[in-house]
């Protein structure tokens, strides 16, 4: 007997027969795609065809092949699988239901893929039809609802998430997607969030769920009331919020945990090490994403990334289960499970605690390192983004600030020539704002190139911005070595003004001198309410006398741009005037230190020699005080 192979839906005889002899599928599909109601001659043809396993490459290709006005021919069949469909998830037996929710994936891939080419037609009223859609996809939404929260088959599950992931991400650009008109309508997020409270479907659908929570999120959230934000936003999640560690002992309290516990274990699994210690790491924009949206619209949150727990690995307590899923959906990787669960080392023996916090920075510190990718540019942007948040929030500051409350922080440094590596063991027990000062002050040092990051550089020293007002408005002296800070902020103004013609060709450069400069006007102007000792102030004026000449060279700069009449006249008049307060110190130690160079036959002074003129002449100094307004300004909070 002649063996059959199969291909496409077409089954080759090896002998040699003339015609191939397709799949009773395929048969039932090329009905559909007729003009005619195909159960005019087959009363039973929809149950039949729920029993078949599905050819979602035959469906896709046929739906591809029609033009416009051949699809609109048949749009009455179109409407009547998808109707069928929705009908079909309401049976008892699971085959129909699975069948359904591919065949539902296919024609909304198919439609809208051919909208794109021809977009003579509407994807609601070639789905669904107008005048049924609200019943339709009210049908379809408590369907899959019902599925999500049942006890029954964890893969419906999963081919449920698919599908809602399929329907939200078919066009470019979400809120262009007037189906999910219907979705916010009838919201699933009691189904979601109820998957995230259970560990086994957290473990099994968990990045599923996260990742199709925050797009939901994002659709039309500028426009018009989006219930999956007002509903994230007032999330109240008693056991992840607990500050205790019983989360880690109590199975009742886990099953509890909620989206907060799924984004936790999510991004505290961000890490790979490879063997030769170089850290490297999966870029995954929708978690980061999720993240965003949690501490953006739920403040307690910010709570979560606040809580300690012994260092993972040190301590025999059980791990919350990592979600991971088969299928990546808009191109990124889910955490895996192998990698996940060696979470940090301890830096020493003793047993070290840590945070979500602690581990988003580490993220953030390899992340950030290479912005040259573009994958790795934008979850830079979206981690500068969260610290942006999580700088604006009164809470988080007073924890980051809380001098009681210390962590060793082992951030990534990228390689460079002129620096040694620092020793893991020698790093100090410190206030998580150092370690996010050591962050910012990191990316400033190691990003000055000619295709600048400008976008990147711009929030990162307002992230800097913020933290000082927190530290004036609070009184907060913070032992930090700011001189650090400073030299990397004068370094970026020296580096803007030797590529001056190549960046200005690109980028408003005088947007971050600006930024730069007003910096230390905060430190000249009120540092005597954060810096943590006088003789802070004297480090402060030593490096600005230091280095006064880039100080001179910018003030030449735009000096010289904003007396022409060009496009930079304004931005550079700017900076300009908030150049007074680092010229008044400038001009008024100079003098002094060279006329006490020349008395005493000194070539070039010693930093004590200068630090002592320093102490003695500054009383004298007379500030133009910047106002307010200028100084302590919030920039425009994150939306």
């Amino acid at each position: 007997m002649a063996q059959a192979e199969k291909k496409g839906g077409l089954l080759w005889k090896s002998s040699a027969s003339k015609k191939p002899l397709k799949e009773k599928v395929v048969l039932m599909y090329d009905e559909i795609f007729m003009t005619e109601d195909p159960s005019k001659c087959s009363p039973r043809f929809w149950e039949e065809l729920f029993l078949m396993k599905v050819n979602l490459e035959y469906l896709e290709s046929k739906l591809e092949s029609l033009d416009g006005e051949e699809l609109m021919k048949i749009k009455d069949n179109i409407n009547c699988l998808f109707q069928h469909c929705i009908q079909a998830l309401g049976e008892e037996h699971p085959i129909r239901v699975v069948n359904a929710l591919q065949t539902l994936c296919a024609l909304i891939r198919g439609v809208h893929q051919k909208n794109k080419s021809t977009s003579g037609f509407d994807i609601i009223n070639m789905l669904m039809g107008f005048d049924k859609a609200e019943l339709c996809m009210k049908n379809l939404m408590e369907s899959l609802d019902s599925l999500l929260c049942a006890e029954g088959s964890e893969s419906l599950k999963s081919l449920c998430l698919k599908l809602l992931l399929c329907l939200v991400t078919v066009t470019d650009n979400i809120s262009q997607n007037t189906i999910l008109e219907y979705v916010m309508i009838n919201s699933i997020f009691e189904a979601i969030l109820q998957i995230l409270s259970n560990p086994p479907s957290r473990r099994e659908h968990g990045y599923d769920a996260v990742v199709l929570l925050a797009l939901l999120v994002n659709y039309r959230k500028y426009e018009s009331v989006n219930p999956y934000i007002v509903k994230l936003s007032i999330v109240d999640d008693e056991a992840t919020l607990n500050v205790s560690n019983q989360q880690y002992k109590d199975k009742e309290e886990e099953h509890q945990s909620g989206f907060f516990s799924a984004l936790t274990n999510m991004v505290g699994s961000m890490f790979i090490a490879d063997a030769d210690e170089k850290i490297s790491v999966q870029t995954n924009e929708a978690i980061l994403l999720a993240l965003y949206e949690a501490v953006h619209l739920n403040r307690n949150f910010i709570t979560v990334l606040a809580q300690s727990h012994p260092e993972m690995g040190l301590v025999t307590v059980p791990i919350s289960p990592i979600p991971t899923t088969p299928v990546t959906p808009l191109g990124t990787t889910p955490p895996s499970s192998d990698v996940i669960s060696s979470a940090e080392l301890p830096l020493d023996a003793d047993v070290q605690t840590s945070n979500l916090l602690i581990t988003f920075l580490k993220y953030s510190s390899i992340v950030m390192q290479d912005t040259k990718d573009e994958h790795r540019l934008h979850s830079g942007k979206l981690c500068l983004i969260i610290l942006t948040c999580i700088a604006e929030d009164q809470y988080a500051n007073a924890f980051l600030h809380d001098d009681n409350v210390n962590f060793r922080v082992n951030l990534h440094r990228m390689p460079m020539r002129h620096r040694k590596k620092a020793a893991d063991k020698n790093l100090p027990c410190r206030p998580l704002v150092c370690a996010v000062l050591d962050l910012m002050v990191e990316f400033i040092v190691t990003h000055m190139m000619k295709e600048f990051p400008m976008d990147l550089y711009v929030r990162c020293i307002q992230i800097v911005h913020k933290l000082l007002c927190y530290q004036k408005k609070c009184r907060v002296r913070l032992h930090y070595t700011w001189r650090e800070l400073w030299s990397a902020l004068i370094n970026l103004l020296k580096f803007l003004m030797s590529n001056e013609t190549v960046l200005l060709a690109k980028h408003n450069i005088f947007t971050v001198a600006l930024l730069v400069v007003n910096l230390f006007n905060m430190f000249i102007t009120y540092g005597d309410t954060f810096l943590p000792t006088p003789s802070s102030y004297d480090e402060l004026y030593y490096e600005i006398i230091r280095m006064h000449q880039n100080f001179d060279n910018l003030y030449s700069m735009v000096l010289r741009l904003s007396t022409n009449a060009g496009q930079w006249k304004e931005p550079a008049s700017k900076v300009t005037h908030a150049l007074v307060n680092i010229r008044a110190i400038i001009n008024h130690f100079n003098p002094k230190i060279e006329s006490y160079a020349a008395v005493n036959h000194i070539s070039q002074l010693s930093e004590e020699q200068v630090r002592s003129i320093s102490i003695n002449v500054r009383r004298n100094l007379a500030f133009n005080t910047l106002s307010q307004e200028v100084l302590l300004k919030e920039f425009s909070t994150i939306s």
